[in-house]
Parts: C-alpha cells; sequence; structure tokens
C-alpha cells in the first residue's frame, strides 16, 4: 500500500464516480488499497462523507489536525453511543453488521463525563498494577508454547497460529481465568472477530465466561485485572463489570493480533529490515504510523450543529477517526521524523486515549522477537504482494500470514519455578494442535509439567 501516494482520483469501484455519493470503506477494493481511498477523500477537506456498510453513513476525519480536534475535545464531540441521530431514528437495523463496534454499552468507551471517568478510572488503574517484567516473562511463555506447536511442521500461518492465539491466551492469564473458563472466552473472543456461522453461538460462550467469572472473583478473589476492577472504589455492579470487560478482551485482542501481524509482515517482507538495522520496535513503529490495527475508529457525535472544516454537521452525527488517513496526512510529510515516535494517533488521543499502549506495545515486540530468535530463518511462504486484507471499515487487517522455515526437533518447555522438567516424551502432546475451545487448557497444562 502506497500511504503517501499523490493519486486522487476515485479509486476503481468507488461510488464517488458518481457526484453526491459516499464512499465505501468496505469489499474487496478498499480492503485491497486503502490508501488510494484516503488519497481521494482528502480533496473533499479535513472530514469527508463515507458509507461503512450498506446504508450506514459516516462521516471520515482525514486530517491530522482535524482528526486532534476531535479526540480532544469532548465538550463538543461527545462518545456516548446513544446519541447516534441514525440509529435512534431506525435508519440503521440493529442487526447491521457494523453495530457491534458502534452501538452503546455502559463501558468507559462509549460514555462521557463523570460516568467516564469512574469507568475509566477503574480500568486504568486496575490495568496499571501489572507488572511489566511479569507480562514480558507471560508473554515469551505463552510465545514458546504456541511455536512448539508448529515448529517441527517447518509451515506455520502466523495470523491465526500465531498472532491471533498469544493475545488471546495473554488475556487469559491477566483477567485470572481457571481452565474452564479460559477455554469459554477463547472460543468466544475469537468466534466474534471471525464473524460466520458460529458467531452467536461464540457471543454465548463469551457473555456465559464472564458471568463465571465474575462470580467466580466475587467469591474468589486474586492478584489480576478482574479482580483488582471488581475491588476498585468505582464499586462496578456485576453488569459494568462484564460490559468493561468484553470492551478490555476486544481492544486488547483483535488489534494486536493485528499489531503482531502487521508487524511481522513488515519485517518479513520489507528489505530495510532485513539486514538487521533496524529492530523490532522500529518495525511496530513502522505499522503504528502506515498501517495502524485499527485504521478508522473513534466514534464520536457533534453536541450540536457545527461547522467543521468543509462540512456542516449536524448534533448525532456519526463522525469517526481515519488513524490510518490522519497519521499519513501528507502536510505532516516534511516533519514526520522530527515528531516524536509516539506521536502517531494510533492509540487516539485526548480522554478516550487508550490506557494500555505501553502494555500493548511491550507485548507486541516481545512475540515477535521470540519468534524470530526461535525460528532465526523463517520467510514469508508466498510473495507479500500475493497476500489478502480481510475487508472492512475498522481495521487493518490480513487474512493469513503463510510462512516457512526449518523444521526444529522438539524442545522441553522451561521448567515453571519450583518444578521438575519431565522428559521429552511425556511432552509429545506440546506438538499436537489443541482441539477447538480447548487452547488455555492446554496451555496450563503444556507449563505446568
Amino acid at each position: 500500500m502506497d500511504t503517501q501516494s499523490d493519486f486522487t482520483a476515485p479509486p476503481p469501484g468507488c461510488p464517488a464516480h458518481h457526484t453526491g455519493e459516499r464512499v465505501p470503506l468496505y469489499g474487496p477494493e478498499f480492503a485491497a488499497d486503502p490508501g488510494a481511498f484516503y488519497a481521494h477523500l482528502r480533496t473533499y477537506g479535513p472530514i469527508a462523507p463515507v458509507e461503512l456498510s450498506p446504508g450506514v453513513n459516516a462521516m471520515l476525519v482525514t486530517d491530522y489536525a482535524a482528526a486532534l480536534q476531535v479526540l480532544q475535545n469532548p465538550d463538543a464531540f461527545a462518545k456516548n453511543a446513544r446519541r447516534w441521530r441514525d440509529f435512534a431514528d431506525g435508519k440503521v437495523p440493529p442487526n447491521s453488521p457494523v453495530v457491534p463496534m458502534l452501538g452503546y454499552r455502559p463501558n468507559c468507551l462509549f460514555t462521557d463525563g463523570a460516568e467516564h471517568l469512574r469507568l475509566r478510572q477503574a480500568v486504568t488503574e486496575s490495568l496499571a498494577a501489572v507488572d511489566s517484567h511479569w507480562l514480558s516473562r507471560h508473554v515469551e511463555q505463552v510465545a514458546l508454547y504456541l511455536i512448539a506447536q508448529f515448529s517441527t511442521h517447518g509451515s506455520v500461518d502466523l495470523l491465526n497460529d500465531y498472532a491471533k492465539m498469544l493475545p488471546l491466551l495473554v488475556f487469559n492469564e491477566l483477567l485470572g481465568c481457571p481452565p474452564e473458563i479460559g477455554d469459554r472466552l477463547v472460543f468466544g473472543t475469537s468466534g466474534i472477530f471471525d464473524g460466520g456461522v458460529d458467531a452467536e453461538k461464540a457471543n454465548e460462550e463469551l457473555t456465559q465466561g464472564l458471568i463465571e467469572l465474575v462470580a467466580l472473583k466475587r467469591r474468589q478473589p486474586g492478584n489480576d485485572v478482574t479482580s483488582r476492577l471488581m475491588q476498585h472504589p468505582a464499586n462496578l455492579t456485576d453488569e459494568e463489570m462484564i460490559h468493561q470487560l468484553v470492551m478490555l478482551i476486544s481492544a486488547g485482542t483483535e488489534p494486536q493480533r493485528n499489531l503482531i501481524a502487521n508487524g511481522l509482515y513488515l519485517l518479513l517482507s520489507d528489505d530495510r529490515y532485513s539486514g538487521g538495522g533496524l529492530l523490532v520496535e522500529d518495525a511496530i513503529d513502522d505499522v503504528l504510523w502506515n498501517q495502524p490495527p485499527m485504521a478508522n475508529y473513534a466514534p464520536h457525535y457533534p453536541v450540536q450543529d457545527v461547522d467543521f472544516g468543509n462540512a456542516r454537521l449536524p448534533s448525532g452525527e456519526l463522525v469517526l477517526i481515519s488513524f490510518a488517513a490522519a497519521n499519513t496526512d501528507p502536510k505532516l510529510s516534511s516533519s514526520r521524523q522530527l515528531l516524536s515516535k509516539r506521536a502517531h494517533l494510533a492509540w487516539s488521543a485526548g480522554p478516550h486515549a487508550c490506557p494500555a499502549k505501553d502494555p500493548a506495545q511491550l507485548i507486541a515486540v516481545t512475540a515477535i522477537e521470540k519468534l524470530l530468535n526461535q525460528l532465526p530463518d523463517i520467510e514469508l511462504a508466498v510473495p507479500a504482494e500475493s497476500l489478502t486484507w480481510r475487508p472492512g471499515p475498522f481495521h487493518r487487517a490480513l487474512v493469513a500470514l503463510p510462512a516457512h522455515f526449518a523444521p526444529v526437533e522438539p524442545k522441553q518447555p522451561p521448567a515453571a519455578p519450583g518444578r521438575r522438567q519431565a522428559p521429552v516424551a511425556q511432552q509429545s502432546h506440546a506438538q499436537e494442535k489443541p482441539g477447538k475451545g480447548s487452547w488455555w487448557s492446554s496451555f496450563l497444562s503444556w507449563w505446568k509439567v
């Protein structure tokens, strides 16, 4: 993708060829070359009319300065999704595929003012208690386990067998999940984001798993994020607990897997990284600037009718921020290298900025470094240009990332503190991919041998 393209004509298949129609942020054309779409959208001005899915309209901010103006001005642009005018008026049906990402929930992502502050403090302070050294070690443990599932095969889909599973298993530990509940959360979370025929069942599993987890932690609190949320002075109800946990799992798994996968894609396909002069941290910063995992999101709603840039925005109009377009704003091109590495908007900004950006970056860097250290000869199994990107308005996500390497002999996992290592022969199960819905149990069994 040429993120700095000067191409301004409407991309092929784009309804902007027809005056007055909105530009679609879905379908294979957008997924294949979103940079061309953003370049065209910039011709409108700082904000442009788009369609998120058939019949679902929004205004998309593509300008870096304008994006900050929205993100940092909660008095003028609110987050409470109950303000969404088209949804309230019935123009957007409840079963629209984008509603799960945009509809109101009582969590800190979709609230404002005192309610947002109360929920945000509970989440932020519960996450802040996670020790970075412990987290790094745990990510390494999960990485070793996942690598053990495919290291003897000589080939792997780095997206679905590594980048996807690693954050799911890491979050199970962060939330303090026992095996049976953890398996349900892995199945439920992965099923929701994958969609398809199992999505409804997956949602039921996720909800039931979280209900059981909250009930368990009420009875038996531990040293985990769930227990700290529960014990916070915000006094979250069980319903509020479940909604904060859904938000944490959603924000910590889908974007995280895309950050890991997009980082690996860059490291394995870009000649700048093959010579060893640039670090994994550099690749992650490159991804966050140029192919952020959440490309278009941060829904906001004008509190009242307002003139903004080139448009008149009525109260309750859905306004999204294009992190991808804002980060590659041509007006930044001459100064981007002088900006702080963290000046990109991939973590959002303002009162709703990601509260876990440092742990998220640590997880991605550790996961990638561990893989490259364990399999130093790993390469893409197909040409980079032949890879397919998932359609959809919100993410920048690959469908798969096939790679190959020289098969390695199975190794003993390092012994957990105070535990005796078992002979390799007793650990042959580590080379067998877990059955559906048993990843967390399998990891715990592998690590505690």
